[in-house]
């Protein structure tokens, strides 16, 4: 039995044991862009590979053009670490089969289009999120020490922002994405979508004048405000749970005796050192767009504080100046092992009042992988020279 129909036969018992409705659902990460959703095409070729990136993955495949023949086409498919936590893998697509795909199609360009569902070969139907693994939290292994030979709490690990699925309400409908653990109330009914997200509101900024005008600037889908869409960070408090990322922590002591934290964030595969014991930044810092990062342990809890980064971006719309200052505090819940981090940015030059906010991470059911970014959708790629 291939790997492909052996994950639909999963997915088809899981979804009579949990009595979820997961399937396809209009939402992407960045919106729909230039995908014309009004407008539900379908399109038939055979495989011809299956790039899985961030921050989208494509499906590629040949199929009939319009005017009879053979047309490349590529299709617009999740976050390659959002397929991997899903329970896909690569050796489920395979190349010179079959494939059915219902979608939307570009505005511009006749060889895009956005994903909904697809057929492949003789295997059931598999929408864009459907869950093919367990959604069920993972326990911490049980040789894993809660602490370090020096003491401090053990936070090395893969962690990730718990997953969400795709879930219908008593009212059905196409569903909505919530955590996986109130899943049950969702779609029981004991809780709506408002008091869901009410559990871990958004930050909201408090901007100075200056900060207000930026905003109000601020083009979302454009790729020179918006560094996120040319496969560039955000910021160390945006990328740490955006589109649900595995990230991973070591605790190690460098080659020269220096005790520091390295963070590998997973959606656009940056890395962050946090020295330890260090007890000011350096004079004369070098602004860049991770700062530098010095901790200490309070207790419990790892006390970061960053500066010296570039002007950039803090979470769209709101931008910030060099003078962004960022404090975080993470501690470990060792019954739960839940990894909470609160946090304060201050910026006086766009912010009126400290940006603050909190989220959790928890041990990944999916390891930390490096995966390329390769961001493929039109409207976001470099303009194409004119022609003489």
């Amino acid at each position: 039995m291939s790997r492909f129909l052996q994950s639909s036969l999963f997915r088809s018992a899981a979804l009579a044991a949990t009595g979820l409705m997961l399937g396809s659902t209009a939402q992407a990460h960045h919106g729909f862009g230039q995908f014309n959703v009004e407008v539900d095409t379908e399109y038939s070729g055979t495989l011809t590979s299956m790039e899985l990136v961030n921050p989208h993955s494509y499906m590629h495949f040949e199929t009939t053009g319009p005017d009879g023949k053979p047309l490349e086409m590529r299709c617009e498919m999740r976050a390659a670490m959002l397929i991997r936590r899903s329970g896909w893998e690569l050796d489920m697509f395979v190349v010179g089969s079959h494939v059915e795909i219902k979608g939307h199609p570009h505005r511009t360009d006749p060889s895009a289009c956005y994903l909904e569902s697809f057929t492949l070969g003789d295997a059931p139907e598999l929408g864009r999120n459907d869950q093919l693994s367990s959604t069920e939290p993972v326990a911490a292994p049980a040789n894993r020490p809660l602490r370090l030979a020096t003491g401090e709490p053990n936070i090395s690990g893969d962690w990730a922002v718990e997953q969400n699925v795709l879930t219908a309400p008593p009212s059905g409908g196409r569903g909505d994405m919530v955590p996986r653990s109130l899943r049950d109330e969702y779609a029981s009914g004991q809780m709506t979508l408002a008091e869901i997200r009410a559990l871990n509101p958004t930050p909201r900024p408090v901007y100075t004048a200056e900060g207000q005008s930026a905003a109000d600037g601020f083009e979302m889908w454009s790729v020179k405000d918006n560094p996120r869409l040319s496969c560039q960070l955000t910021s160390l408090l945006y990328d740490w749970t955006f589109d649900w990322p595995v990230n991973r922590i070591t605790q190690t002591t460098t080659p020269q005796g220096e005790r520091v934290v390295d963070i590998d964030f997973g959606l656009y595969n940056f890395n962050r050192r946090i020295h330890l014991g260090m007890e000011s930044h350096p004079a004369n810092l070098e602004p860049n767009p991770f700062g530098h990062s010095i901790g200490h342990w309070e207790g419990d809890t790892l006390v970061v504080d960053t500066t010296g980064f570039t002007a950039g971006v803090l979470a769209p719309p709101t931008r910030h100046s060099e003078q962004l200052h960022i404090v975080e505090r993470f501690t470990l819940n060792p019954q739960t092992m839940a990894l909470r981090r609160e946090y304060s940015a201050t910026d006086p030059v766009y912010l009126a009042e400290p940006y603050a906010g909190a989220d959790t991470v928890y041990l990944s059911e999916t390891p930390y992988v490096y995966e390329g970014c390769k961001e493929m959708t039109p409207e976001f790629l470099p303009a194409k020279p004119q022609q003489p």
